[in-house]
């Protein structure tokens, strides 16, 4: 079995959030998907800055390369992350993104 990279290379995937989500800003999210298999996901993933309304079916660990994002949950606190921080977001996680100045991330998605 090959060794995959973990800096981003080809092309990635450019999309935005669904409109109906937006809640300030205009994010664009660019996303390198270095593994997709057997329900399990890894890449890299970057967002311009904007808000925006999340709600998570899967469960994503993610440590953040630069950048600064605010997470919310729903009814609850919120946590600033920087570049360095790794968290986890579990299955049932609904709140709001919010990235302050553009965040990149690598992350593994379980569903």
């Amino acid at each position: 079995m090959p060794i995959l990279s973990v800096t981003p290379a080809g092309l990635p995937e450019i999309e935005r959030p669904a409109p109906e989500k937006v809640i300030a800003g205009d994010p664009v999210f660019t996303t390198w998907n270095l593994v997709e298999e057997d329900g399990l996901y890894a890449g890299i993933w970057e967002s311009t800055p904007g808000t925006w309304r999340i709600s998570y079916d899967e469960w994503e660990y993610c440590r953040l390369i630069c950048g600064v994002s605010i997470l919310t949950e729903e009814g609850g606190a919120s946590v600033t992350l920087r570049a360095g921080d790794s968290f986890v977001i579990p299955r049932g996680f609904r709140g709001t993104w919010q990235v302050v100045e553009t965040t990149r991330k690598d992350y593994v998605i379980r569903l």
